[in-house]
């Protein structure tokens, strides 16, 4: 991002305050927020949240807690009274004892913020949910693991880690349209939905090694998709191979000594190669039997080949590039207690936004928080212009302005409104997206969706990878999904003249999006200095693999070279076999970054209109995995050798598994949480047998997990995923049946909030199906429903209602190639 000369700034959300009741569920939303800046009161009973017992623990604490809670201050519960009329923002995981209507009636200025397993509502509302339960039913199991073998779950908690990001922007997108409107807001967060929208969609923007196919058009089983990233054994481990583009297979083939029998000029197409992997693997195996994971990095990059060495845990702690960005810090995460643990997701002006003390203990800051939050806190004039300083109202052209007043948000119960009361809170927005692939479309298009103007800026000499089609396609469905509502604008960024043009769109805009490799938009005079000098108060954002500065920086980076180099590749793994690896398919952590980098970029819009002026934000792919598995790694990092594959037979009680049920390759997840599960679960498989002895509780069955696991297993192989998961959950057993995607829509739960949509492009006969909102909102009013945009599709339009140019500048721009317009419909 360059150097940062101005006095360093405060965190962009410095004076808003955030009462925090979340337990268990969706505590990384405060620590992010608090990590931005925001004065985060974590509320407990007296004896402590129960998450403060969660594993994995050292020394009596929770690892899971401490990772979480970080920059937060504490109090106990009976000061809550005293602390909700000082509040702007309250986040809680579902208490019984909590009415949000009946809060809004006192607070009518407060947003609450709602995370539970399904929602507030619909017929789920009342079944329990774990980690497992929501990865199985969202659809994330049955896209993992290896096909002859079980589905295999992914480690850490990514389901609750994605509904926290989710939570967190749709916190402040309601908190927007509070200074906007002044009245508060209910937004019901269900970590279901978040698990279907956020962590690897079936309904979202896909990457390119998926060639435009749908996940709902995989075959039934699970696909074996190793092909896909490969992974190759070599001298001292594992690296995996990220070949999509041709000019990365010619390198490839320059790598292996141009064999002839691979010189045909249709293996540059993705799918031809794909099938002639039984015979291209094997040279790649043996030409990388002998060489290091380091000289194959070199030589890798020397050749324009996507390479990443598959590192352990213990070498993610020890990288030198992590080390150098800042990555881990070692401090105190609990009294006495000092570990190594991940800074946090974002950078802002070249400065981290994350760590900055430990979790407190229940009710440590009680005395200072009355005292300081007794005093009025206002960051934001209520009644100053949105965001862009400019009047609400809709632009020129674009995604059309929803009336507020129909659509499944208020048509699930629960959630009514006075016509006109919800809108789109970033109505008034321009933003520039130069995103490609998964991570920059889907940042872009979480703004598109309420309301900004989205102008995606792209040139036909480089296109967007995700533009790639099959022959006699011009449009995708993954495309589509990703760039929906934006407007299309074609300039070559590499031409002087197509430069000034950009930098004059800058002037008229408030953010702009990259996730180029860094480097490449200051190599085009487009860095952030430099576009600040053209509008000091636009907010420019850059996405990248490993982070914008640091050793690896300028390796080319997927999501899975990123997966390789933060241990998540190795530890998503069969225990039993050394190359059992299984995140070939997944597309994570994509869409959750994008949601780190949107609730970061909405922060610095919102401090703008306090300071007048505009920020930079950096996010990193791999420092979004490493914050969501904060826990593990610190863990590692107190007691060396502990992160390791668990496959399904993870921490906590036992029985936890995943189970086969009665059909074709169905499974159902089931999740004992404590000895009342335990005696629910006996009840319903008739086994009272198993009630007494060792048994009756935690540490007996851990001990004794296989006996367990099959009296568990006895029972469900009788029965279908569908029975197991009812019957259990009727009797208050946590339990998800294994659903795939082509399921979700179908799904009551789903249907009955209303989380999908029609969706029409053009170019797709019959339509598509679109997520709607990130959450159920009293506020929020439904995403737009404009068609992604062609290649240059709006660029004349642009040109004359933005920058104000004659048809005869258009044409002249345009004979000359700096700027390009698509044909027509």
């Amino acid at each position: 991002m360059g150097t940062f000369s101005r006095v360093r700034p405060a965190p962009p959300l410095a004076g808003v305050r955030v009462l925090d009741l979340s337990d268990g569920r969706g505590e990384m939303c405060g620590r992010y927020l608090a990590d931005l800046g925001a004065d985060v009161v974590l509320a407990e009973p007296p004896g402590g949240a129960a998450s403060r017992r969660r594993e994995p623990l050292h020394q009596g604490r929770s690892l899971y807690f401490a990772a979480r809670n970080a920059g937060k201050r504490g109090v106990t519960l009976d000061a809550l009274p005293g602390l909700l009329g000082a509040a702007d923002i309250l986040v809680e995981t579902g208490s019984a004892d909590l009415d949000p209507a009946a809060l809004l009636a006192r607070h009518p200025a407060l947003v609450v913020v709602s995370i539970t397993d399904f929602g507030r509502t619909g017929p789920y509302r009342d079944w329990q949910g774990t980690e497992w339960v929501h990865l199985a039913l969202g659809g994330v199991l049955s896209r993992s693991g290896i096909p002859g073998l079980g589905p295999l779950m992914p480690p850490g908690s990514p389901a609750t880690e994605s509904a926290a990001m989710q939570a967190a922007w749709a916190a402040l997108l309601a908190y927007g349209n509070r200074l906007d409107t002044g009245r508060g807001d209910h937004v019901d967060v269900s970590i279901f939905e978040a698990t279907v929208q956020v962590l690897d969609p079936g309904f979202g923007i896909g990457g390119s090694a998926r060639g435009g196919r749908r996940p709902s058009d995989l075959p039934r089983g699970r696909p074996d998709a190793r092909h896909l990233y490969p992974i190759f054994p070599c001298a001292d481990g594992h690296v995996r191979l990220c070949v999509l583009s041709p000019r990365q297979w010619r390198g490839l083939r320059a790598w292996l000594g141009e064999p002839a029998e691979f010189a045909a000029p249709e293996l540059e197409s993705l799918g031809v190669r794909y099938a002639a992997a039984p015979r291209l693997h094997p040279l790649v195996t043996a030409l990388f039997a002998t060489r290091t994971r380091a000289e194959l990095i070199e030589e890798g990059q020397r050749l324009g080949v996507p390479v990443a060495a598959v590192l352990t845990p213990a070498e993610v702690l020890s990288s030198v590039h992590f080390a150098a960005r800042g990555a881990f810090t070692d401090a105190e995460v609990a009294p006495g207690l000092v570990g190594r643990i991940p800074s946090g997701y974002a950078e802002l002006d070249g400065v981290r936004a994350g760590f900055r003390h430990r979790a407190p203990e229940a009710g440590e800051h009680t005395a200072e928080v009355l005292a300081a939050w007794s005093r009025p806190a206002d960051p934001v004039a209520p009644d100053r212009p949105g965001p862009s300083g400019e009047p609400d109202e809709a632009p020129a052209s674009g995604p059309p302005v929803a009336s507020g007043t129909s659509g499944p948000l208020v048509a699930s119960g629960g959630f009514t409104g006075a016509a006109g009361e919800r809108r789109r809170p970033l109505l008034g927005l321009r933003v520039l997206d130069l995103g490609v692939i998964v991570l920059g479309a889907e940042l872009g298009r979480l703004f598109a969706d309420q309301g900004a103007e989205v102008i995606k800026v792209e040139n036909a000499a480089f296109p967007d990878g995700s533009r790639q089609a099959p022959p006699g396609q011009d449009m995708t469905a993954s495309f589509a999904w990703g760039h929906r509502n934006k407007l299309g604008f074609g300039v070559d960024l590499r031409s002087p003249d197509g430069v000034e043009i950009f930098k004059r769109l800058v002037a008229e805009s408030d953010v702009v999006l990259s996730n180029f490799k860094p480097g490449t938009m200051e190599s085009l005079g487009l860095g952030y200095e430099e576009l600040a000098k053209v509008n000091p108060r636009v907010v420019v954002a850059d996405s990248s693999a490993l982070g914008a500065t640091g050793p690896w920086s300028r390796r080319m980076g997927y999501g899975p070279l990123v997966r390789a180099s933060t241990a998540l590749t190795a530890l998503w793994r069969y225990p039993e076999a050394e190359d059992g690896f299984s995140d070939a398919i997944t597309i994570y952590p994509d869409h959750s970054a994008a949601r780190v980098a949107a609730v970061a970029v909405l922060a610095a819009l919102l401090d703008r209109r306090r300071t007048g002026r505009g920020r930079a934000v950096s996010v990193s792919q791999a420092e979004t995995i490493l914050t969501q598995m904060s826990d593990l790694f610190l863990h590692e990092s107190l007691a060396p050798g502990t992160l390791a594959p668990v496959g399904n037979s993870g921490p906590g009680d036992a029985p936890r598994g995943v189970y086969a049920c009665a059909g074709d390759d169905e499974w159902c997840a089931v999740t004992v949480r404590d000895d009342r599960d335990w005696s629910r679960l006996l009840d319903v498989i008739g086994r009272q047998d198993l009630r007494t002895g060792d048994l009756a509780h935690a540490p007996g069955r851990v001990a004794r997990r296989d006996a367990v696991d099959a009296a568990v297993a006895g029972w469900t192989s009788a029965r279908t995923s569908g029975e197991v998961m009812t019957l259990l959950q009727d009797a208050g057993v946590p339990a998800g049946a294994m659903r795939r995607v082509h399921e979700l829509p179908e799904d009551p739960q789903l249907v009955a909030r209303g989380l999908f949509r029609p969706f029409d492009q053009p170019q797709i006969p019959g339509g598509l199906l679109a997520e709607n909102a990130p959450a159920l909102s009293l506020g929020l009013a439904d995403p737009g429903s404009a068609p992604a945009p062609m290649p240059g599709q709006h660029t004349r339009e642009i040109c004359r209602r933005v920058l104000g140019m004659t048809d005869a500048e258009v044409d002249r721009l345009l004979a000359a190639g700096t700027l390009e317009a698509h044909p027509g419909p």
